[in-house]
């Protein structure tokens, strides 16, 4: 008998030992969304930003003004650039209407970190002696590198400072706060 319950011990806590435990499913929990600050991330191709602009297109003055940036890609992007400027001076005011191509330094980590961004496209001028002349009396092809920083606010917003160096214009600076989609 005593051998028959010693058996009986031994093989019920090897069935016991060789079950699988029964888990609970777990449920995964959809993250709290909030609809400007997180998008799903297939998404975030599309950008947009505008601009507080600077530049030096003469020896003697600043010219300040405002852009206007859209852009498609993620490692890189293409897109088109306006911006218009004032003289400080009141000589002469600018159009810029620049096609724009960027690229992102750390790659597949792109949309944030440092870039490089080409331009290129007609500066359209507007001299100042007495009444603005439309069309303008004269435009020039404009090119031009800049070297920024996009840094990120959740996946949607951003900011960038960006300084650039070119032709017509000697230097520039911009910040930009913008959109992703």
């Amino acid at each position: 008998m005593r051998a028959v319950l010693l058996l009986f011990f031994l093989l019920s806590g090897i069935f016991l030992f060789a079950q699988e435990q029964e888990q609970e499913p777990v449920q995964e929990q959809e993250p709290v969304r909030v609809p400007f600050l997180i998008l799903p991330p297939e998404k975030g191709e599309l950008w947009f930003s505008p601009s507080a602009e600077i530049a030096l297109y003469s020896k003697q003055s600043f010219s300040y003004g405002a852009g206007f940036s859209i852009a498609y890609g993620k490692k890189a992007s293409i897109g088109i650039k306006a911006a218009f400027m004032f003289d400080e001076r009141n000589e002469i005011d600018v159009l810029e209407l620049h096609l724009l191509f960027r690229l992102y330094i750390l790659g597949e980590a792109a949309n944030s970190g440092p870039f490089f961004q080409l331009t290129g496209g007609p500066s359209i001028f507007f001299p100042r002696e007495g009444e603005i002349a439309l069309p303008a009396d004269f435009g020039l092809l404009s090119v031009g590198i800049s070297f920024g920083w996009r840094f990120l606010f959740g996946r949607t917003f951003f900011i960038e400072p960006s300084i650039r160096g070119g032709y017509p214009f000697i230097a520039g600076g911009s910040l930009a706060a913008g959109l992703r989609f």
